[in-house]
């Protein structure tokens, strides 16, 4: 990558990841991105509560994939800022021979992607700095680590929102998928549209922060599954997709899709 392709830091403009990176309680984030935080919170107190309800359904969605579906390829766009339980920690937990490729565009999230990078000996892990709206360019790169013709677990967690069309949404996630074998899934979760406060925050979210965000009915995350095998219990509030101690419901949605 050139010098000029990097893409540049601005700590003056609030960044999705590093809001997140608050929310979840890191360090990697700048007093615009507290800022933004703070005033979702003052609307919502229970949305730094969410963001972390949201990551133990990662969890347990990269456990299932890893252990009961048996899946040992992994491609996460949109992976944020590294915290804890990043994805290859918990696959490889489950399997050390899984793969793992990530795919951010965040200026920052690119300079603590070493931290992305540590795999076991048996597995691997790598970064790619390309943004969702360019899966040729994702799976060209993801292909030297990933093997294409063996099942891979697609994640998109927390950045469909960002993509406003469902129509687009939808090119996005066929035209990959359309690379994976027979066998691979899809897992998401997103913001739904069904809390007034989660409303609320969204707006004071898309006042400053960047890229914007779009909360969609569950009804239509169910529709991004469209083809795929939906894993039971389908598309759910994430306390409620396979939870393993008792959480309210809330706003998060999420699926896991299976490829016939």
């Amino acid at each position: 990558m050139t010098e000029d392709s990097t893409p540049k830091l601005d700590t003056s403009v609030p960044q999705t990841a590093r809001i997140w990176n608050y929310l979840l309680g890191g360090k990697d984030n700048f007093e615009v991105d507290r800022a933004v935080g703070d005033q979702i919170v003052a609307s919502l107190p229970h949305f730094a509560t969410h963001a972390r309800l949201s990551r133990q359904y990662l969890v347990r969605a990269v456990r299932y994939l890893a252990g009961e579906a048996g899946v040992t390829q992994f491609l996460d766009i949109g992976t944020g800022l590294p915290t804890a339980d990043n994805t290859h920690e918990v696959a490889q937990a489950t399997n050390p021979y899984a793969k793992i490729v990530y795919v951010d565009n965040d200026p920052l999230v690119l300079a603590h992607a070493r931290a992305l990078l540590t795999s076991t000996p048996e597995g691997k892990t790598a970064y790619i700095d390309a943004d969702l709206r360019d899966p040729e360019r994702i799976l060209a790169q993801a292909a030297e680590t990933l093997d294409l013709d063996q099942p891979v677990a697609l994640m998109l967690m927390g950045i469909l929102g960002h993509i406003e069309s469902d129509d687009e949404a939808k090119k996005i996630i066929g035209s990959i998928l359309a690379r994976f074998p027979s066998g691979s899934y899809f897992a998401m979760y997103d913001g739904s549209d069904t809390d007034p406060e989660v409303r609320e925050a969204t707006r004071i979210w898309n006042i400053s922060a960047n890229p914007k965000y779009h909360l969609r009915t569950p009804e239509r995350m169910a529709s991004l599954f469209e083809g795929l095998e939906l894993v039971e219990p389908g598309v759910v509030s994430v306390t409620r997709w396979r939870p393993e101690t008792d959480a309210p419901e809330i706003s998060q949605f999420c699926g896991v899709g299976r490829k016939p």
